[in-house]
């Protein structure tokens, strides 16, 4: 009895054994599946290119900002700066133009059209015919090219080399004179990007910028 006994502990106690050791196998098995799903730990790489030099030596920097470089989101880190000299004086170009358009019909009424009829900038854009925006796109994709042959032939956009426009002579031969010219568009271009920027939030949501009335 006492044989059977220990042979039926031994065994219960085997059979125990093995079948823990098969739980701690199952379970080691789906560990090692499921961190093979999981993301590996990267490595995060920094991506700073340090552009700030260069824009303290760049038209921009006046009483408005408080005499140094506003940049409270750190895109000079990461953009060229003068890309961003580049796309900011090509917005700011646009933005006075469309200033000009928003006030122009108001003012002087509209030219004798037949599709477009109001004064009305935001409704006026949903008047004009798809085939006048197709002409308008072809003409800004001339333009772009002129200017980038323009470029290619030694002139500048930005100042510091000939004008590659300049009908009126305004360009002066002074280096002074000229990075104060510099400055004045680019005061210009800022301030029309917010006042374009207050007309079409106004106009969708009126009341919200101090506009005058009808604009």
């Amino acid at each position: 009895v006492e044989s059977r006994l220990s042979y039926t502990t031994v065994t219960n106690s085997a059979a125990v054994h093995t079948k823990t050791t098969m739980k701690t196998a199952i379970i080691a098995t789906l560990v090692g599946s499921a961190a093979a799903f999981a993301p590996s730990p990267v490595a995060r790489v920094e991506s700073s290119l340090s552009y700030a030099k260069e824009l303290d030596s760049m038209a921009g920097v006046s009483n408005e900002v408080g005499g140094k470089v506003w940049d409270p989101c750190g895109l000079s880190d990461y953009v060229p700066a003068d890309w961003a000299r580049r796309a900011e004086l090509s917005n700011g170009r646009s933005a006075m133009l469309a200033t000009v358009g928003w006030f122009f019909p108001k003012i002087f009424g509209t030219f004798d059209s037949t599709d477009v009829t109001t004064t009305d900038p935001i409704d006026a854009i949903l008047q004009a015919d798809p085939q006048w925006w197709c002409q308008f796109i072809v003409i800004c994709g001339v333009f772009e090219s002129w200017k980038y042959n323009q470029e290619m032939s030694g002139k500048s956009f930005l100042g510091g080399a000939a004008p590659a426009v300049d009908y009126l002579k305004l360009w002066p031969e002074d280096a002074a004179k000229q990075e104060e010219l510099k400055l004045k568009e680019l005061k210009n271009a800022r301030l029309a990007m917010i006042g374009i920027a207050g007309l079409v939030s106004n106009h969708l949501l009126p009341g919200s910028c101090p506009v005058p009335p009808g604009f």
